[in-house]
């Protein structure tokens, strides 16, 4: 049953993505008013993140990025769906991929690379990613991922990220197939999304983000200094509907030589720069602050980095 499942979600989907990007922004206009004014997805939720973000935006101009951010989501969905039919040659007129020669230099080094993101504007099409690597076309290069619960979706937004020559891997084999990619001999770029939100047993980190004390995910940096990779930030803008540009600004060359949380607490800034210049443009139906510092201090201890249910400590 799940592979009927996805069998005809692909068939859908794929069917869908045959459609001009013109048509597919007209669908997207459709889809805006029922999401916003009738089912109202998350709004609440939205809503308390832009104020709390934002404490100095009045309403009305939160109100208008509220609507500007739904109206943005909606395209970005069918903007991902078409990365299932969409060319490489297509794709590459509606994104730009600006110093992807530092990615290379670093390569010609002997350095792996990551990249660190967001959920900002359209991260899915940093798949066309291994399109730009003119001189090391080679080169593995990906994203790590959280596999969804419902298998046959996926396995669509596997088929969606892998669409122009990348590699997608769950983020619990990650450094395993690093490891496996160092000993054939190649080298690597992979993506990663720094802002999600950890687990209580996962918190390592508070960082300031967005006028919110913010519970971090710092495991992808320990992968990065254990493999000594270069680390760049992607700066994603989008001029206009339908274009963006990914500019790699190489925050390291040596991640091992940074000292630990450097790399996050940059990125963070980083990131928070790209919101702050067009807010509409991130992911606010995300529930990033239900977690707070006075809640993880109640219930839970550092010890040797790792947090440690007040029950179970023994200090």
């Amino acid at each position: 049953m799940n592979t009927l499942a996805y069998y005809l979600l692909y068939a859908f989907a794929y069917t869908l993505s045959l459609l001009p990007l013109r048509v597919l922004y007209v669908l997207s206009d459709g889809i805006y008013p029922i999401l916003y004014y009738i089912i109202r997805y998350r709004r609440g939720v939205v809503r308390r993140n832009l104020t709390t973000s934002f404490p100095d935006m009045s309403e009305a101009d939160i109100k208008s990025t509220e609507r500007q951010f739904y109206h943005w989501l909606c395209d970005f969905g069918v903007e991902t769906l078409k990365l299932l039919s969409i060319s490489d040659k297509g794709l590459l007129k509606h994104v730009e991929y600006h110093n992807v020669d530092l990615v290379e230099k670093m390569i010609d080094e002997g350095r792996n690379c990551s990249v660190i993101s967001g959920h900002y504007c359209n991260w899915e099409w940093f798949a066309g990613m291994p399109l730009a690597m003119k001189r090391h076309p080679q080169a593995v290069v990906g994203l790590i991922y959280h596999p969804l619960y419902n298998d046959a979706f996926d396995r669509l937004f596997i088929n969606i990220r892998s669409s122009h020559g990348g590699v997608c891997i769950p983020k619990k084999d990650i450094l395993r197939r690093l490891l496996a990619y160092k000993q054939e001999g190649r080298h690597t770029v992979f993506g990663y999304a720094s802002d999600q939100s950890p687990r209580w047993h996962n918190i390592h980190l508070w960082l300031p983000f967005l006028n919110h004390d913010t519970p971090v995910f710092t495991g992808g940096e320990r992968i990065m200094r254990k493999m000594n990779d270069a680390v760049f930030f992607v700066d994603i803008k989008r001029p206009r509907r339908g274009y963006y540009t990914f500019t790699y600004i190489l925050i390291t060359a040596e991640a091992a030589k940074e000292e630990e949380f450097a790399i996050t607490r940059r990125s963070f800034e980083m990131l928070e720069a790209n919101i702050r210049r067009q807010p509409a443009f991130y992911l606010w139906t995300h529930n990033r602050w239900k977690r707070t510092h006075e809640e993880f201090d109640r219930q839970y201890v550092m010890v040797n980095g790792k947090a440690i249910p007040r029950e179970n400590y023994k200090g």
